[in-house]
């Protein structure tokens, strides 16, 4: 990226990269108590531990580093009791099958409708 910041022998000090990176604007700033992030996506959740952040600012742009134990979460399918009882009127079933028929059909009222009665 910059020469002579290789790794290795020979790398830039960090204080010298410091300065010339501020005589570029670009500022660098670290988050030193953080416990944990979690990235939130449909598909469930990246959650790092023990993370160290680094921020680096430049022309008005923040940009993160994150480094830690990172682990996935798959998302959680959450049925509301609404839902049970509404399948539960529809098709008399109980509202133990209406649940797992909601579950096996990724919360889609219809279509649990649908399974349960056939």
């Amino acid at each position: 990226m910059f020469p002579g910041m290789g790794g290795g022998r020979g790398g830039m000090n960090p204080k010298k990269m410091q300065s010339m990176m501020k005589q570029m604007g670009i500022e660098m700033s670290e988050i030193d108590n953080a416990e944990q992030v979690i990235i939130k996506t449909p598909d469930g959740d990246i959650i790092i531990d023990n993370p160290s952040i680094s921020i680096m600012r430049a022309q008005g742009v923040d940009t993160y580093q994150i480094n830690g134990d990172v682990k996935k979460a798959p998302k959680e399918l959450v049925i509301p009791d609404e839902d049970i009882r509404l399948v539960c009127e529809q098709t008399g079933a109980s509202a133990e099958d209406a649940k797992k028929a909601l579950e096996e059909n990724n919360g889609d009222l219809a279509e649990a409708i649908l399974a349960l009665s056939s």
